[in-house]
């Protein structure tokens, strides 16, 4: 049971650095820091669009319309960040033997 903890774990962390990843490049390329006419740029743009569009629309869904301000990946962060702390209390228990 506690393997299967660590996974999803690991798996929330990843999912949350690929968010920041996300969140960081729309500020650059916002900002004209990034270009996405250049080769890699633009690759791992599509890349990180195509990971989490499907959560993000989910939950644009979900949310209010706000205008020019999309809160998606706020709420996807803040959704990861109380699943760890869900299974860190699981994997806590599961190490204690209840």
């Amino acid at each position: 049971m506690s393997t299967l903890i660590d996974i999803v774990l690991l798996l929330l962390n990843v999912a949350w650095w690929f968010a920041v990843a996300h969140i960081i490049m729309s500020w650059l390329i916002t900002f004209g820091v990034l270009n996405l006419h250049q080769p890699i740029v633009g690759q791992l743009w599509d890349g990180l669009n195509r990971i989490l569009e499907p959560a993000y629309s989910r939950i644009r869904g979900i949310l209010p319309a706000t205008g020019g301000l999309d809160l998606a990946p706020l709420v996807f962060i803040l959704g990861i960040i109380i699943l760890q702390m869900i299974f860190g209390d699981l994997r806590a228990q599961a190490a204690m033997g209840f």
